[in-house]
């Protein structure tokens, strides 16, 4: 079964991408639990974490700390925050939020966002900070919005 970030990836839905590689993809998350919260997906369906081999999760990691380095810039954050979870969707996927406390943790609070001109301008933001942090993967952002 296609999973929903699959249908993402593929353009099939809109997402605010701001990282895209052969292997890896990044884009916001449409309940973010602080502007500039990222979802780091390898295009490969793989549910939990611990099923990816080592290669695959050694690159969602790294792509995971280059968008952790453009959320502290784009955001003057002392933390880029990292989460599993693996709950919501079947497809594995790394939350990446600047974070200033633990209480950014705090997914209960987490909502869709609703202005759609917040979500552009985060992305951007985002891909200006990974541009600058010379992430070239930045540039192509392809399909979504």
């Amino acid at each position: 079964m296609t999973t929903v970030f699959s249908r993402i990836i593929a353009g099939e839905l809109p997402g605010r991408f701001v990282w895209q590689d052969p292997e890896i993809v990044a884009f916001l998350s449409i309940a973010p639990l602080r502007p500039g919260h990222t979802l780091v997906v390898p295009r490969r369906e793989v549910d939990r974490w611990t099923d990816a081999d080592g290669a695959l999760l050694t690159r969602c990691f790294e792509v995971a700390q280059a968008v952790g380095q453009g959320v502290q810039r784009a955001w003057n954050a002392p933390r880029a925050g990292l989460v599993i979870a693996g709950f919501e969707v079947p497809h594995l996927h790394i939350h990446v939020a600047p974070v200033w406390d633990m209480s950014d943790f705090d997914f209960s609070k987490a909502k869709q966002e609703e202005d759609q001109s917040a979500l552009a301008e985060a992305a951007a933001k985002l891909r200006t900070a990974l541009l600058e942090l010379d992430y070239e993967q930045a540039l192509d952002v392809g399909p979504g919005v």
